[in-house]
């Protein structure tokens, strides 16, 4: 199987970090999600298996297919708008919700209107945004200095080393030093591991019209706003072509089967897509599926596995994990900032983009990433008002299809000139 001979430890690695990131950033916002609406030990277990094997499936599948990498995450905005505004519903009424979130997501992609709309976003516009929503994580993980100054600059000697002598190993090799420094001065929370399966628990759903307005509404505006949007603008900034509309049908089909175990929205990741889409995932950027299909099979053992892989996961320290994060995204946020800036006629709009992105300013319960589009867009609209557009390419300034396509075709266009051309 191809798989396995295109997977290497750093592939692997950078699945773990990025499920590490992605889960201990806000498993407790879903817990609190759950508890909103009352529920049991054993519904939030059933929440982490539905969500993982979700997340997971939803990963596996379209990575192994279609060898590029698919990241499928659960909807933080989303829990977050449900630990606030579940209070009052039942079980049955946030189930409801949560199926019409999945159809309006399924409609969505199922007639390309949010394609169309990611089309029309420069791509200076696109990688603002994606460095805007990473470069949060960059400056944690320098924070995180505040409270565990020796652990932070540890991981921060190791991985520059690392990227001096093996930079293809730098972020196992910083995970692997912070792990034994840790588990040497005894701060990782064993006791919280316990080692249960987790079991589907189904809620029959209630719809009433006043979860749909209050939870489904806001669910699907803030998981389409401030997470696909952004996970586009991920997928677009690495260079990779994908069938965007068929991946947003596949979120919302998946979140309306699983709804009733309490999948309450799966959406395209940003963050933890742009840590197994970078370099530091692999050096080929047609192998770096592998991280993906790693992270999606450690999200299906998390499903299986909830109460146990939780406790496993949130023993690492906060500090830890936020430094990891940090690192293995710097090489993603220069990259995304070096897109940003290079055209000149967008670069101030594309500055506006990042700084209220990064602002982290929530309006109307949506989230910045949002925002940040639109007020790069209005600036990017102001600047160019009464200009004649000059007549470039169709797609050239538009949120690209796949550069690393082009760059494979372009070599071998070079290197097929160069065998033919005939010798002095």
């Amino acid at each position: 199987m191809r798989f396995f001979k295109d997977v290497n430890l750093a592939a692997f690695t950078a699945g773990f970090v990025a499920v590490l990131v992605g889960f201990t950033s806000s498993v407790a916002i879903v817990f609190q999600a759950a508890q909103a609406f009352g529920a049991t030990p054993e519904l939030i277990a059933s929440w982490m298996w539905a969500l993982g094997i979700g997340m997971g499936l939803a990963s596996m599948l379209p990575s192994l297919w279609l060898k590029k990498p698919v990241m499928i995450a659960w909807s933080t905005p989303g829990a977050a708008v449900l630990a606030t505004a579940g209070v009052g519903y039942s079980m049955g009424e946030a189930v409801g919700a949560f199926i019409v979130c999945a159809l309006l997501i399924t409609l969505a992609g199922a007639t390309g209107w949010f394609e169309r709309v990611m089309n029309r976003i420069p791509m200076a516009i696109a990688s603002a945004l994606l460095a805007g929503v990473l470069a949060r994580f960059g400056l944690a993980a320098f924070a995180a200095a505040q409270t565990a100054l020796p652990l932070v600059l540890l991981m921060l000697a190791s991985y520059l080393l690392g990227r001096r002598l093996l930079p293809r190993y730098a972020v196992p090799l910083t995970l692997g030093v912070a792990t034994v420094f840790v588990a040497l001065r005894g701060e990782l929370a064993w006791s919280t591991v316990h080692f249960t399966l987790a079991m589907p628990v189904f809620t029959m759903p209630s719809f009433t019209w006043q979860a749909a307005v209050s939870l489904a509404l806001p669910l699907f505006v803030v998981t389409m706003a401030s997470q696909n949007l952004p996970g586009v603008a991920a997928i677009r900034a690495a260079g990779y072509e994908m069938p965007v509309s068929k991946l947003i049908t596949l979120t919302g089909v998946a979140t309306l089967v699983l709804a009733p175990f309490g999948a309450y929205a799966l959406n395209l990741s940003a963050i933890t897509a742009a840590i197994c889409m970078g370099r530091e995932a692999h050096e080929d950027p047609a192998r770096r599926y592998t991280a993906a299909v790693c992270c999606g099979a450690l999200y299906v053992v998390i499903g299986l596995f909830g109460a146990a892989v939780t406790g496993l996961l949130t023993a690492f320290p906060k500090e830890l994990v936020a430094a990891i994060a940090g690192l293995a995204l710097l090489s993603t946020i220069g990259g995304g900032l070096a897109a940003a800036v290079r055209d000149e006629s967008h670069r101030e709009a594309a500055l506006i983009t990042f700084l209220v992105t990064l602002s982290g300013v929530v309006i109307a319960g949506i989230g910045s990433a949002f925002w940040g589009v639109v007020a790069g867009a209005a600036a990017l609209a102001v600047q160019q008002l009464g200009r004649t557009a000059e007549k470039t390419p169709a797609g050239k300034d538009i949120a690209p299809g796949c550069k690393i396509a082009l760059e494979q075709k372009t070599a071998n266009d070079h290197a097929r000139n160069a065998h033919e051309a005939p010798a002095k």
